[in-house]
């Protein structure tokens, strides 16, 4: 099965919104299976997933690094650069570090900015 996570573009109320309509399908018996990540604007949302980092995200996908270092040496990558893509991909929830060891639990990744 394939992991799904969907980025948006939204505000707290958003978000409570999401929250709330999963709440009530959850009550009216439907398996309610979704992933979201919500950026405040999307200058931080381009920033976040910029072109280096999406190239890092879909390396991590592919396999796995166990470490840091090892991931910036198979990009061809200054390791300080790699370190605080790894950091910021890390907050935004789309990477994992467990230990040194990096990894990207998701298959697609869905973009989303509502007017």
């Amino acid at each position: 099965m394939s992991k799904k996570v969907q980025v948006h573009v939204g505000s707290l109320d958003d978000i409570g919104q999401r929250f709330v309509s999963a709440w009530h399908r959850l009550e009216c018996g439907e398996r309610v299976r979704e992933r979201h990540i919500t950026f405040p604007s999307l200058s931080s949302m381009m920033s976040a997933l910029s072109e280096k980092r999406l190239e890092l995200l879909r390396e991590v996908h592919r396999e796995p690094a166990p470490s840091v270092k090892a991931l910036a040496d198979r990009l061809g990558r200054d390791y300080k650069r790699v370190h605080e893509d790894v950091e910021t991909l890390t907050a935004s929830g789309l990477i994992q570090r467990d230990g040194g060891h990096v990894s990207a639990r998701y298959d697609a990744i869905s973009a989303e900015m509502r007017l």
